[in-house]
Formats: structure tokens, C-alpha cells, sequence
């Protein structure tokens, strides 16, 4: 099964949150941070969204920085992801 998002959206593999600090200390899952960045894997096609063209400008592979709390989150076969709007990514890394 896979997931393929439409219009502006835009399906992220989220990296793992640190379970412990640079110093050493191990945290809870309830103290651990969402993370922020993840993986591109499926973009939607673009189109007219609410009367606007959308360009999409990431593609599949891309490490990118999300907004913290957007999107869906969805699990399918044992794997979690999160669907956006590409607008709710701020940002590529190299």
C-alpha cells in the first residue's frame, strides 16, 4: 500500500526524537521534543488550490524542516508519517 497525497501535499518521514541530550541525560517520551525535520516521501501534483496555482517546489528525497504541529499524522504498515501543506514546509537542508 502507499500513500499518494493530492493537490499541495506533501507526505514526510519524520527522523526519531532524541531519547537523550548531548550531556548524556535520557528523556521520557512525555519530555521529548517533536522533531522538526524529516524526509520527502510523495509529493502531490500541484494544481489550483483556493483559486492560487501551487508550484510545487520539493520532491521526493528532500530533508526538510517542518512546523512543528502541522499536518496528519498517519500509520501505515508499521510506519508513521505525517501528511502537510507544502506551505507548512519553512524550509529544504543540504
Amino acid at each position: 500500500m502507499s500513500i499518494n497525497p493530492l493537490l499541495d501535499r506533501v507526505v514526510l518521514k519524520v527522523e526519531e526524537a532524541e531519547e537523550k541530550t548531548k550531556s548524556g541525560i535520557i528523556l521520557s517520551s512525555a519530555a521529548q521534543e517533536k522533531p522538526q525535520f524529516a524526509t520527502v516521501v510523495a509529493v502531490g501534483p500541484g494544481g489550483i488550490v483556493d483559486g492560487n496555482e501551487v508550484e510545487m517546489y520539493v520532491k521526493v528525497g528532500d530533508k526538510v524542516i517542518a512546523s512543528k504541529y502541522a499536518g496528519t499524522e498517519v500509520k501505515l504498515d508499521g510506519e508513521e508519517y505525517t501528511i502537510v501543506r507544502q506551505s507548512d514546509i519553512l524550509a529544504t537542508v543540504d
